[in-house]
């Protein structure tokens, strides 16, 4: 990847002590004997490393899934008690000036783009509200910072404020003080994905935009912290590189952030590659049993940390992993801007898999014995 101006200080400086090349190297090179001994530390209680974590998620594990299995479900007992938290998305705009290859909003593709008028956000936000009961919103946007940067996204949340409790962005990486900005008027938590961790390849996906500096993207779940965001997501999309590899330098970055800002709680998502209007096809397939190992395995290196499954994944799949693992979904989900109310045409960014109904959404959740909850303040354990 070409060379980047500087972005600030944070995790940049310290992922480049860790190879690619050499971390992709070791899964091969691990036995039963470290699958056994690890399991054997973390159902003591104690916590595991990245290292550690990373024999998990190797080939020599695939034998042990129900043990792991069983672990993730009494760790995420534990701490999250027999309950889902529901959220729905909502598109506001697909403008956009990157240009990732895998991308619908990708800059390139020639569709109308649009931008939610504050009318039409309360539209949509009216029109979830008749959806079911949701309290936790993810508001998504395209990256194009004089049409849907910070300003905008002051007046959306000033808008989706009084419909929800919770609200969350993912968009694009902000300065510090603007996060501080829309933390004032009601910003809980930041959803951001490196996409992958691998430097020297990330300019390949990233060709163009401010997505394509790496160190201003990795260095942004930092300004986070530092403006005071009370949850962040991570996630890198599955299908860009060796998942294996990306994954653990994601449990490198969330172990760093929890060091670092330590009020902060952190969630967690694993999106698997669907076809996006581009046609580009995912370089990687995870399979739903590696997918179930790689869920098992986070919950058993980090028990607190929230694991989000969307409707990117199928309803049946879903309705198993609920019970080991996964702590929130979402429902309903509309990937367009307006698709609720007011644009129900335009460019969507993926597709979705699961297009059953909150409320069908929900009746499987309680069928499986388990709570739904609506608001994040609102855990029941039993």
């Amino acid at each position: 990847m070409s060379s980047e101006p500087r972005f600030g200080h944070g995790f940049s400086e310290v992922v480049r002590q860790w190879d690619w090349d050499e971390t992709a190297s070791r899964f091969d090179t691990f036995t039963e004997r470290d699958v056994l001994r690890v399991l054997a530390k973390a159902s003591g209680g104690k916590q595991l490393t990245p290292e550690e974590f990373m024999v998990l998620i190797s080939p020599a594990a695939e034998n042990h899934l129900e043990e792991m299995a069983q672990l993730s479900r009494m760790f995420t007992r534990e701490r999250f008690g027999k309950t889902i938290s529901m959220y729905i998305p909502l598109y506001v705009s697909n403008a956009c000036t990157n240009k990732c290859v895998y991308c619908g909003f990708n800059h390139d593709n020639p569709f109308k783009r649009t931008t939610l008028t504050m009318e039409q956000v309360k539209a949509e936000c009216e029109a979830i509200r008749r959806l079911g009961p949701f309290e936790n919103l993810l508001i998504v946007s395209g990256e194009f910072p004089s049409i849907n940067g910070a300003d905008y996204m002051e007046e959306v949340f000033k808008t989706c404020r009084p419909y929800f409790h919770n609200l969350t962005l993912e968009a694009m990486p902000m300065k510090q003080r603007d996060y501080e900005r829309l933390v004032n008027v009601g910003l809980n938590g930041v959803v951001c994905f490196q996409e992958t961790y691998n430097y020297n390849r990330y300019g390949h996906y990233h060709p163009q935009g401010m997505k394509s500096f790496y160190d201003w993207r990795i260095n942004g779940f930092d300004r986070m912290g530092r403006a005071g965001v009370h949850k962040i997501g991570m996630g890198v999309l599955i299908g860009l590189e060796d998942w294996r590899t990306d994954v653990t330098f994601m449990a490198r970055h969330l172990r760093y952030l929890q060091q670092h800002y330590w009020r902060t709680r952190y969630s967690i998502n694993f999106p698997r590659m669907c076809p996006s209007e581009t046609g580009y096809q995912p370089n990687v397939v995870m399979t739903d049993r590696q997918l179930a190992q790689l869920t098992f395995a986070f919950r058993i290196f980090d028990h607190d940390a929230d694991i989000s499954y969307s409707t990117r994944e199928k309803p049946e799949f879903r309705k198993n992993m609920m019970q080991l693992g996964v702590t929130s979904m979402s429902a309903g989900s509309q990937t367009e801007p307006g698709g609720y109310a007011s644009c129900p045409d335009a460019l969507e960014q993926f597709e979705v898999t699961d297009h059953r109904s909150p409320q069908a959404v929900t009746q499987s959740i309680r069928e499986g014995g388990y709570d739904v909850v609506w608001k994040d303040w609102d855990r029941i354990f039993d």
